[in-house]
């Protein structure tokens, strides 16, 4: 709460300078786009922002705001999937009531998408993204990777199956969220790859041995705790509580080629072809607004030249599978998947 007053008041004061002293300093030593560069906003534009990791991205936002006191900023907030399903809903009634919409999973970017409904942007702006990360008609902004935190007291990582495919069968105490968001994704990604037959026959495997959570926060406490051995989680959840408790007993391991170490994203999709939203993207794409997702967050910046926050290796010495992110949207047959095999 200290920070965010911090950021509040600084905020209306000297604007993106707000951004903590160090991120800044950091972000000077990033290649990149910095805000300095850009154009002032001016104008009127309304954002749909889902939640997630939404009190980060208000942040982001404030600070936006208060370098462009002439930009009229309207803000409606939701869980993401609700949000998209709005969006087209409006669509259908003939109408548009956003401009923007800033999602955390890319899903349900796809799901708007697949509606007709996003605009082209500047190619300029996929650009400045990582390969693999490049879309014409939506922009990631922060990735979180799919990965397998274990119990350093009880395994060591080489105990940790390579393959996602295999883990029901590894014998090891296993920890899960199958009603949490990302983990449904997860799945999506899994049917692309696997096929639905071979997925139903891992959630049924699973289901047999795996200890429900409610969410991934508590599968990486289940671990840290000893509660099972190895778990399934966003990769920020490990960070985060190592971040709070250096000499917590959790570490991440990584499946390979397979949707067990998927890398998603959060992203924007412009719904009205404006310069003014094109432009307001750019201020997502920052160096320090990047740098902010990374340090803060513990996303991984997208950008070319991102340095991935502390404790998580280089993309490049990662072997995620090759998905197309916007298919993730497919999800109403991996809940029906789900709810025929009793995980659901």
């Amino acid at each position: 709460m200290r920070r965010r007053r911090f950021l509040q008041t600084a905020a209306a004061l000297t604007g993106w300078a707000c951004l903590p002293p160090p991120l800044r300093a950091w972000a000077g030593s990033e290649t990149g786009v910095s805000v300095d560069a850009l154009p002032r906003l001016e104008g009127k534009l309304t954002l749909y922002l889902g939640r997630g990791e939404g009190g980060l991205y208000e942040d982001i936002l404030q600070a936006i705001e208060s370098r462009n006191p002439s930009l009229e900023l309207a803000i409606r907030r939701g869980p993401t999937a609700a949000l998209a399903n709005a969006i087209v809903a409006e669509a259908r009634a003939g109408v548009r009531r956003a401009d923007l919409f800033w999602a955390v999973d890319s899903g349900a970017i796809g799901l708007v998408a697949d509606q007709g409904l996003a605009q082209p942007l500047p190619k300029e702006l996929s650009a400045q993204l990582q390969p693999g990360f490049q879309y014409e008609h939506w922009v990631p902004i922060s990735g979180r990777i799919r990965t397998l935190p274990y119990n350093r007291d009880k395994l060591t990582r080489e105990a940790v199956p390579r393959s996602i495919m295999a883990l029901p069968e590894s014998g090891l105490r296993i920890g899960w969220a199958p009603a949490y968001a990302s983990f449904q994704s997860f799945v999506t990604a899994m049917r692309l790859l696997q096929g639905d037959a071979a997925t139903a026959q891992w959630l049924e495997g699973m289901n047999r041995v795996a200890k429900r959570y409610a969410g991934e926060l508590g599968v990486v406490l289940g671990v840290e705790r000893g509660e099972v051995d190895v778990g399934l989680a966003n990769h920020y959840y490990t960070l985060r509580l190592r971040a709070g408790k250096p000499d917590a007993r959790v570490a991440l391991a990584f499946t390979e080629n397979d949707a067990g170490c998927l890398v998603n994203a959060s992203g924007i999709v412009a719904l009205a072809g404006s310069k003014l939203a094109a432009n307001f993207i750019r201020y997502l794409l920052t160096v320090e607004a990047q740098a902010y997702l990374a340090t803060e967050a513990y996303e991984i910046p997208l950008i070319l030249g991102g340095t991935p926050p502390a404790g998580l290796p280089d993309l490049t010495t990662v072997r995620p599978p090759k998905v197309d992110l916007t298919r993730l949207a497919d999800l109403r047959p991996t809940l029906d998947l789900m709810r025929g095999v009793g995980v659901l």
